[in-house]
């Protein structure tokens, strides 16, 4: 039987404290504003330049969203630990996480990688978002609302070469939020992925032309996605409306793959 619609707007997420790690500059700021747009408190994350994350935050404030920046190292559990206390301190409990920080991404033969290299992926793709989870965790069960989503990428399902570790990692941030989602739904917690295709952002600026248009023709849709797309995916993935949508994994790629 249904129920009666609610009177909030939908996908609204008033009221909610969201942090969105790698957010100043790319598909995390593009992330971070299209939250803060819905309603959300943001906590934008950096890792290096507070003059990039100071110029996004001015950039978020302008436009009514309440936020403040916090850098941390989100591979590291004393990092984390101290920017979700400051968060919670500044904006209130944490509900809404966005896994996104990512380290520099060469495509070369494994001849070329090391396991330092390897350790790194993994670092950012399996182990950060378990330290984001335990720190998070206690405080979502405790008020049985939660949403963890992690931005993977459609290089695992495409097994993307010469990228054997990017993917590797890919492969298990997945993995972990598939069994996630089951060991948390009981508490109200949502897991998702959001898997981009290749979306033009700052860091590409100096790509290949030729590269860009090898890609580009593969694209179903016959144009580039945006930044902000990939944003209103997190935005119903983090509502209301997706409490019953768990262990997904929603391709922000014009077509280019059918999970």
């Amino acid at each position: 039987m249904m129920t009666a619609p609610s009177p909030r707007l939908p996908f609204s997420l008033a009221g909610r404290v969201a942090v969105v790690t790698g957010s100043s500059t790319g598909l995390g700021k593009a992330t971070a504003t299209c939250l803060g747009l819905s309603g959300a408190k943001v906590a934008i994350n950096y890792a290096h330049s507070k003059t990039r994350a100071d110029e996004t935050l001015a950039e978020l404030r302008a436009a009514g969203i309440e936020a403040d920046a916090f850098p941390a190292d989100v591979t590291s559990a004393a990092g984390i630990d101290t920017m979700i206390t400051a968060v919670e301190r500044s904006l209130g409990p944490v509900d809404i996480v966005v896994v996104n920080a990512t380290p520099a991404q060469p495509l070369k033969p494994i001849e070329e990688y090391d396991w330092d290299f390897h350790q790194q992926m993994l670092d950012f793709f399996v182990k950060s978002p378990y330290l984001l989870a335990r720190r998070l965790l206690p405080g979502m069960k405790a008020r049985r609302y939660g949403r963890i989503i992690n931005i993977t990428s459609e290089v695992f399902l495409l097994g993307v070469a010469p990228f054997s570790a990017y993917v590797a990692a890919k492969g298990g941030q997945t993995g972990w939020s598939r069994s996630m989602c089951h060991e948390l739904a009981p508490h109200g917690i949502t897991v998702n992925m959001i898997a981009p295709g290749w979306i033009p952002v700052e860091r590409h600026e100096h790509d290949p032309q030729a590269d860009k248009d090898a890609y580009l023709a593969t694209i179903p849709m016959g144009r580039w996605g945006r930044p902000d797309e990939v944003g209103w995916a997190a935005v119903y993935l983090a509502s209301q409306e997706a409490g019953f949508v768990t262990g997904q994994t929603i391709a922000v790629n014009g077509g280019r793959t059918c999970w």
